[in-house]
């Protein structure tokens, strides 16, 4: 369910928590704002190292097979050095002419074909089998993590973010994973068995080839330092479009109403610019190095072939040896083009990774209880609601600027209260604290005497539920909606809840009844009916502590006492907290609490306070005079 917005907060709190108070001192850069969150040492490592470590024997066997397969490859200039120096002589002996050597030479060089197919083929289905669940596993570790991250860290990371994560990102991994690897493995393989070939068909020229990689080690080395900035740029770049684009999408009906779409035509157009900028620095950053790498290996074939053919016309060196060679020199260099293309795909992997990395280290500010985590004693018979305390409870965000200062307060089981108060009074951080969307920063809040920090999430879950404004539902069936809480409900408990609620009648008017798509954001149903299935939702989940964040702010006068119908239905018996800024809501009250700048500074039954003449007395004067 989703929290309450910036407007219940303290005055001059921006949504972020980690906003500046007013006067504190200028604080430390915010993480959040890299695309890159901190993690530890060689955290991208070991992340690619828990997601292999589970298939690394199919891994070695890849390994072996690629190790096969390169074998056979290179099997075929040695054979046609043999095919000249021995096959062909033998065919023109003066004893008579000698088929054997070149058919046996023929057979080998298919055989090497054919084996080196097979092999191939074998590797990519071999890979394929390791790089998929990788890839499945990765998406599910980021959607399970994201979720058990706190409200904060959703306040401070975008869900823009968290979808380039997943899909962006992710896809650069799988382009590692799939093409990557299998070039990379080839092309060390290559080098490791035409260096050994080309040393052993001749030292010097074998010795030179070698000499070579010098110069290429080199350039390898300044292309990965350059290329790493450039990638980390452009999936910087691509995860701000990505933002803005989900941003604007979310935002479509304000964005239409205050008639934004050339502003933000001209926003994107600038973010579009500049993943175009930061795309385009990669590709120069490859094409720098092929040229480079190129007039390397050209220069070095072309010296070693001349300096060969002199040795072969000398005598020193055998034609078929010197043909061998130059087949192995091209051989030799090829790659390179492939090994920059794989430290292309490399470096935008190893940048995703990074980010992909940086998000599964965080960890909540909210954690789980160290076991064995506490439990609530059971519920007396015949009750529904438990007792809520809150004793000596601060609470301050993390840049400072005190919320809540200290404060004691106690809700009796069963017992309905109101909290009103003007905006940024601190409502919303009052029912927070209570839900565990945040920890106080002293004191604690006790559910029937238990720290509420000492519950395992989903017993807390269980026993208290929120219903806010925004009444968020998601896509899918009606009944899925309202049995979010229990999903285990058959359909006779889901009727009977949304029946208690009022919310049967308009349900069966839908096309398809309960099993109508709400579609998004139950965008096919009108704002009271959205909430009248929220109370159904709550009313279902049975929980013993309910708090109602604004339920009827957004609602017209039919829809409100509809939906204040249902509340009474929902509240009978349970410990509630409703917040409210319109004072019908408050009716329905055993308790009155009036808040402002953080404290309680009244607390009374509702007729007591009104027949007063303080701070709520003038708040119902105001309230009944808006009326008139």
């Amino acid at each position: 369910m989703s929290t309450a917005t910036s407007d219940h907060e303290v005055p001059g709190e921006r949504p972020d928590p980690a906003a500046p108070s007013p006067g504190a001192p200028e604080p430390a850069l915010d993480p959040f704002d890299n695309d890159v969150l901190p993690a530890p040492p060689n955290a991208t490592r070991t992340l690619l190292g828990s997601l292999l470590r589970p298939h690394r024997r199919r891994v070695g066997l890849a390994a072996a097979l690629l190790l096969f397969q390169q074998a056979a490859v290179q099997a075929g200039p040695l054979l046609v050095a043999l095919a000249i120096d021995r096959a062909v002589p033998a065919l023109r002996a003066e004893d008579g002419r000698d088929y054997g050597p070149l058919l046996a030479v023929g057979l080998a060089f298919l055989g090497c074909a054919v084996a080196a197919g097979l092999f191939q083929y074998a590797f990519i289905r071999t890979a394929a089998s390791v790089n998929q669940p990788v890839l499945m596993e990765l998406r599910g570790r980021i959607y399970r993590h994201a979720q058990t991250l706190d409200v904060d860290f959703h306040d401070r990371y975008t869900s823009g973010r968290l979808i380039s994560r997943s899909t962006t990102d992710v896809e650069a991994l799988r382009e590692l994973l799939d093409e990557g690897l299998q070039e990379l493995l080839s092309v060390a393989m290559s080098v490791v068995y035409i260096l050994t070939l080309l040393l052993w068909l001749d030292l010097g020229l074998g010795g030179a080839a070698l000499l070579s990689f010098v110069p290429l080690y080199l350039l390898i080395r300044s292309f990965q330092r350059r290329s790493i900035r450039a990638y980390r740029k452009r999936s910087t770049a691509m995860a701000r479009v990505i933002v803005t684009f989900a941003e604007t999408m979310n935002g479509i009906r304000p964005v239409q109403t205050f008639r934004r779409e050339r502003a933000n035509e001209s926003v994107f157009a600038q973010l579009n610019a500049r993943h175009l900028r930061a795309n385009g620095d990669a590709l120069l950053e490859m094409a720098r190095y092929v040229v480079l790498s190129r007039l390397v290996a050209n220069t070095t074939i072309a010296v070693l072939v001349v300096w060969g053919a002199h040795r072969v016309v000398t005598g020193e060196l055998a034609l078929g040896a010197l043909a061998a060679a130059a087949l192995y020199l091209r051989r030799l260099y090829d790659p390179i083009d492939r090994l920059g293309m794989f430290l292309n795909t490399y470096q935008s992997a190893a940048a995703s990774l990074e980010k992909i990395a940086g998000l599964l280290a965080q960890r909540p500010s909210v954690p789980e209880p160290a076991p064995p985590a506490a439990e609530l004693p059971p519920l007396a018979a015949g009750q529904r609601g438990r007792e809520v305390v809150f004793d000596a409870v601060s609470f301050s965000y993390r840049t400072g600027g005190e919320v809540l200062p200290p404060f004691d307060l106690r809700l009796a089981a069963g017992e309905t209260v109101a909290v009103v108060g003007e905006t940024g009074a601190g409502k919303s951080t009052l029912v927070k604290l209570l839900a565990r969307f945040y920890d106080p920063s002293t004191g604690e809040v006790l559910l029937d005497g238990v720290p509420v920090r000492r519950l395992a999430s989903g017993a807390l879950r269980r026993e208290v539920a929120m219903v806010t404004q925004e009444a968020f539902l998601f896509s899918g069936s009606v009944a899925d909606n309202i049995a979010i809480g229990r999903p285990d409900a058959d359909r006779a408990d889901i009727e009977r809840a949304a029946k208690a609620i009022g919310a049967h009648d308009f349900i069966m008017a839908l096309p398809d009844g309960y099993d109508t798509d709400l579609r998004k954001r139950g965008s096919r149903i009108s704002a009271g009916q959205r909430q009248l299935v929220s109370f159904a939702r709550a009313l279902l989940a049975d929980p013993a502590v309910l708090i109602l964040d604004e339920a009827t702010s957004s609602l017209d006068v039919p829809g409100e006492r509809a939906v204040q119908r249902a509340m009474a239905t929902v509240l009978r018996g349970r410990t509630a907290v409703v917040i409210a800024h319109r004072l019908s809501t408050v009716e329905i009250a055993d308790r009155v609490l009036v808040m402002d700048c953080g404290r309680v500074v009244e607390s009374g039954r509702p007729d007591e306070l009104i027949a007063g003449d303080g701070r709520f007395a003038e708040l119902h004067r105001a309230w009944r005079a808006s009326l008139t």
